[in-house]
């Protein structure tokens, strides 16, 4: 699968070419920091050659993946549905993504790897906080451990200190004083 998203460049025949390929929890899980538990998205890359060493890439991913929810930790399927283009080319000695339009290969590369390109899509298309859309969804297991550390606000009309109505500390405002003196 992943050999699939190699492409060999320097002899890749003019004009458009497609490469599909089923993206599993393998594909992501090869990254120390993936956050996929388990992945069912169909990639598709459309490959341009447009010149010597220019090129157009085309990315579209759609299917599921599963992540852990950020409230139960219990696995959520989240939707995928994302495309992504960006310009190739070769020239120089040195790599530059610096561009998210524009990516600048060396002129020795025969291959380039498309597999983190395709990763970074997908990954990117997962929202940064992913929670079940109705709480009743959750683990009610977790939702009750959750419950029970939770921090009690104090009922109107309780006597309070300062420091807990204002939200400052009482040091502070001794220093405050030491200082104006």
């Amino acid at each position: 699968m992943v050999d699939a998203l190699k492409l060999k460049i320097k002899t890749l025949p003019f004009g458009t070419h497609a490469v599909e390929c089923h993206l599993d929890e393998s594909f992501f899980n090869g990254q120390s920091d993936a956050e996929v538990r388990r992945a069912d998205v169909d990639a598709t890359l459309n490959v341009t050659r447009k010149g010597e060493n220019t090129y157009r890439l085309e990315i579209s991913c759609h299917g599921t993946v599963t992540v852990a929810c950020d409230r139960c930790l219990e696995d959520l399927d989240l939707p995928v549905e994302v495309s992504y283009c960006l310009n190739v080319e070769q020239m120089g000695t040195e790599l530059d993504d610096s561009n998210d339009e524009l990516l600048i290969v060396p002129s020795d590369w025969r291959e380039l790897d498309t597999a983190p390109l395709v990763r970074d899509t997908v990954l990117l298309a997962i929202p940064m906080t992913h929670c079940h859309e109705n709480e009743e969804d959750c683990s009610a297991v977790m939702l009750n451990v959750l419950d029970s550390h939770r921090v009690e606000t104090v009922p109107d009309g309780e006597d309070t200190t300062e420091s807990e109505t204002t939200g400052t500390d009482p040091r502070w405002e001794a220093l405050r004083k030491l200082k104006e003196q």
